[in-house]
């Protein structure tokens, strides 16, 4: 399952993973979003929070993730990633190679850091 993350500036979009990410949680969710709020900023900023909560992603949900990505890849002003799952840190960092946007990784302890970086 995927939350939206309130309270965050306008031109930032947060999402908290849980338990199992589908692709239906992207479809529904995250990329109607990415979508709606394209049409008001040029740049969006992301904060992607994998916590304690989250178990697994789905195939589709994979897939959706990099399309998702990569169909915008300009459109990322930063993006912050907070996880203690190592395959997903690991991972994000060979990913940031990849996007022309500021990405950054922290734990899940230093969430708070993460928001303030990310809306700056």
């Amino acid at each position: 399952m995927i939350e939206k993350i309130k309270n965050l500036p306008e031109n930032v979009i947060g999402f908290n993973a849980k338990a199992q990410i589908t692709g239906e949680d992207y479809e529904k969710v995250l990329i109607p979003l990415v979508e709606e709020k394209l049409k008001k900023f040029k740049k969006l900023n992301l904060l992607y929070h994998l916590g304690d909560e989250f178990e697994k992603f789905e195939p589709r949900a994979i897939w959706d993730d990099a399309k998702t990505g990569f169909l915008h890849l300009r459109s990322w002003g930063k993006i912050a990633i907070v996880t203690d799952v190592s395959w997903i840190r690991g991972t994000s960092k060979v990913f940031a190679l990849l996007i022309p946007a500021p990405v950054k990784i922290f734990a899940n302890k230093d969430i708070d850091k993460a928001v303030k970086w990310v809306s700056e």
